[in-house]
């Protein structure tokens, strides 16, 4: 594999924009590189940095070769559980450096745990191990899935003691650095507006239009791009089974790319009501809730930008999100089914839910897709469960359709009889294996295993 060049463009930081604070990194005691993503590294010429160098450029947060001087901590508010909350802003990561990639998109270095900012609201500004641990799996898990995912590209143990309310303390410390397309966030939107700050909003817009949407005219063309975009990321999620568990607005950025992943869950098996998060109460952020809570999102956006925009073209965008979300999730579903969508697909998904809501065992959820994709039903471990009405009309309807790209199918790996997963218990027991022993076998197995599904699956 070519090794391709490192393209430095901290462009953010050069444009001029009231958005940020200069910051400085916390200085850890320790720093113990667990885990360097080779891959998304090559993606933005950072392959061949030796782990010395890897260490201090994410673990003591040196700069990068003619990037940022400086890490820089965004501000924005946000609506958090619809509550509006004007103390916000990056209050335990920072934006550390931009650079373009293999695919000339302009990407950011954000951080998770690295140190206090003026936004940190009284806490210690660290991310635990165990956090870390956690987010590196997620970003794997949905990258193979096909979900439009921030990268986890370094996880360095800090060697520092946290005291933490929601799980045994105290517990370890860690710093992660994610390759994001785009640090900008609804919540950031959210602020300007607060702030009746009209130029910083209308500079934001022509900045993101630049460098993200090139193809846009304006801010409701923005707008209407977002709002197609982050359909197409609600669809993914649903068809990965996954359950965010906090969609805040300032948990969602411009380009319809998901991020910040805390008390997230992939699906046992199909549950509507199923939160993530055990703090959500009321089910606000439930699996089948996220298309609506995205949709609430965006509309807050929206209004953001009535501070520059006419209303009519924003409104009009918003109610086209219902029927770009369908479209997107027919053909996400299709996508994972191993089929190519006719343009009549909404019968098809339908009848999937409805089976995967009747086959009520764990790993339903993804044991279902899997043995559709490979047509496997009579020779699943699972085959018992395929009978009745309701897996009749499923078969009928999906035996109508071509198949997606049929040579995927003698793959080593889609020859064994279950699909890779990320439960909560595997989880659970990679972690226990860590904290327990220090032991990072299943970690560094697992995700292995996530590589060689993501390269048979070729979503």
């Amino acid at each position: 594999m070519q090794a391709m060049p490192y393209r430095p463009a901290p462009l953010l930081s050069q444009s001029g924009l009231d958005l940020f604070d200069p910051v400085a990194a916390a200085n850890f005691p320790q720093t113990i590189l667990r885990y360097r993503n080779t891959r998304a590294a090559h993606s933005i010429g950072l392959e061949t940095v030796s782990d010395a160098d890897w260490v201090g450029y994410f673990g003591r947060f040196q700069p990068l070769p003619d990037n940022q001087p400086q890490p820089l901590a965004l501000r924005y508010h946000g609506h958090q559980f619809r509550h509006y909350n004007p103390d916000l802003g990056d209050g335990r990561g920072f934006l550390f450096a931009q650079m373009y990639d293999d695919a000339d998109r302009l990407l950011d270095l954000g951080t998770k745990g690295s140190g206090t900012t003026p936004y940190s609201r009284g806490g210690d500004g660290r991310l635990t191990l165990k956090g870390g641990v956690r987010e590196v799996l997620a970003t794997a898990m949905l990258e193979a899935l096909g979900v439009p995912t921030s990268k986890s590209l370094s996880l360095i143990e800090t060697g520092e003691a946290l005291m933490r309310g929601d799980e045994p303390s105290p517990t370890r410390s860690s710093v992660l650095v994610r390759l994001s397309h785009s640090h900008i966030r609804f919540g950031t939107f959210e602020r300007l507006a607060y702030l009746n700050d009209v130029a910083t909003m209308r500079a934001l817009v022509d900045f993101i239009r630049a460098h993200y949407y090139p193809d846009k005219a304006n801010a409701a063309e923005l707008f209407d791009a977002v709002v197609s975009n982050t359909a197409r990321l609600a669809a993914r999620w649903m068809a990965a089974g996954f359950v965010h568990g906090v969609l805040n607005t300032d948990n969602m950025n411009i380009t319809g790319e998901s991020f910040d992943y805390g008390p997230y869950r992939f699906l046992p098996r199909y549950q509507p009501d199923f939160t993530a998060a055990y703090f959500d109460h009321s089910g606000l952020y439930a699996y089948d809730r996220q298309p609506d809570a995205v949709l609430w999102n965006l509309g807050q956006l929206g209004r953001c930008l009535t501070l520059i925009t006419e209303p009519e073209p924003l409104i009009a965008s918003l109610n086209a999100f219902s029927d770009r979300y369908q479209s997107e999730l027919e053909q996400a579903i299709c996508a994972r089914l191993g089929v190519i969508p006719t343009g009549n697909d909404a019968p098809l998904v339908a009848a999937f839910f409805k089976l995967a809501q009747e086959l009520r065992f764990d790993g339903s959820f993804e044991g279902l897709i899997y043995d559709a994709m490979t047509g496997r039903f009579t020779t699943s471990p699972r085959a018992a469960s395929y009978q009745g009405a309701d897996f009749d009309s499923f078969k009928s309807l999906l035996n109508g359709y071509p198949r997606d790209r049929p040579e995927r199918l003698p793959h080593p790996r889609l020859q064994q009889p279950d699909p890779e997963t990320l439960l909560y218990e595997e989880i659970e027991a990679i972690w226990t294996q860590i904290a327990v022993e220090d032991d990072w076998s299943l970690f560094n197995a697992k995700l292995v295993a996530i590589d060689v599904w993501r390269e048979a699956l070729a979503l």
